[in-house]
């Protein structure tokens, strides 16, 4: 061997070094942000006037983090959003992720909505849908008084009237704004859930007593040692004692995800949802609930 061509394997060899180094230690920073991340501190905040956000962390009944929006339906700067649809396509949704419904249609909270189809998760290279494919929402979808998706009688409803009115009964007036999920977890201030489920991230949307706060709530879970989710009665659980009267689940696992508009206008992710096992990472789904705040 020249003494040319032992100094070029020698440079490949440190440079097959490096690079061995360099994948060590990003296995070991992608292990920790999965296995050793620390749960966030408690923390009450107002995003703006009527609206407060809540962070909630526990370690009991395992590592647990909620994230509650608790939003004054009196306030007269406030108002909703379904995401609009075509009414006259079979799939009459195109799928977003929750931050980029947000920045398009200008909101400053949102949440995701209902349950979808079609969808399938088997890898990051297989996955259906990427954000701009069709979907259609299960349940009873409408949007600025447009029905696009009609009612499944096993779906429970929340209704938003023009006026902030809220209710999972029927709608005040005539049908403005409605939002699907799959059960009722809290009805009259009681336990409406008590089948055995095991712990999952989870979203869902409650009232208080009196109909004047409406609550966003989304749970992350998946993510050992950080937050591993909450069974469908933990969560009714935990919307009583926010003060929920009546609370409906909404589409949890990866689709979880409770977003707001920052001080630079732009998208900030509340929680951490958990798309494709990568937490973090934003899952394109059918429709969702947004909230705008004028100012």
């Amino acid at each position: 061997m020249t003494a040319r061509s032992a100094s070029c394997l020698r440079a490949l060899l440190v440079l097959a070094g490096a690079s061995l180094c360099l994948v060590i230690l990003a296995a070991g920073a992608g292990w920790f942000w999965f296995f050793g991340r620390p749960q966030p501190a408690n923390l009450k905040e107002q995003l703006y006037p009527g609206v407060i956000y809540q962070r909630i962390s526990t370690t009991t009944p395992r590592p647990i983090v909620f994230h509650v929006v608790s939003i004054d339906l009196r306030q007269e700067n406030i108002s909703f959003l379904v995401t609009p649809g075509d009414p006259g396509a079979d799939l009459p949704l195109k799928a977003r992720t929750t931050s980029q419904f947000l920045d398009e249609f200008h909101q400053q909270v949102a949440i995701n909505g209902d349950g979808f189809a079609p969808w399938y998760s088997n890898s990051l290279l297989d996955y259906y849908p990427h954000t701009g494919d069709a979907v259609k929402p299960i349940g009873l979808a409408v949007s600025r008084g447009v029905t696009y998706s009609p009612p499944n009688n096993q779906e429970p409803t929340l209704y938003l009237s023009r006026t902030n009115q809220a209710s999972f009964k029927s709608p005040t007036g005539r049908l403005y704004h409605a939002i699907s999920g799959n059960a009722m977890l809290v009805e009259q201030g009681r336990l409406a859930v008590q089948q055995p489920d095991q712990p999952q991230p989870r979203s869902a949307v409650a009232l208080d007593r009196r109909g004047r706060t409406l609550m966003l709530i989304v749970v992350d879970g998946r993510q050992p040692n950080y937050s591993e989710g909450v069974t469908l009665e933990e969560l009714a659980q935990f919307i009583l004692q926010q003060g929920g009267f009546t609370a409906m689940n909404l589409d949890g696992g990866g689709s979880a995800t409770l977003v707001v508009q920052d001080s630079r206008g732009r998208s900030r992710v509340l929680n951490s949802p958990i798309d494709n096992h990568i937490p973090g990472r934003e899952r394109p789904v059918g429709n969702h609930l947004g909230v705008s705040i004028r100012r």
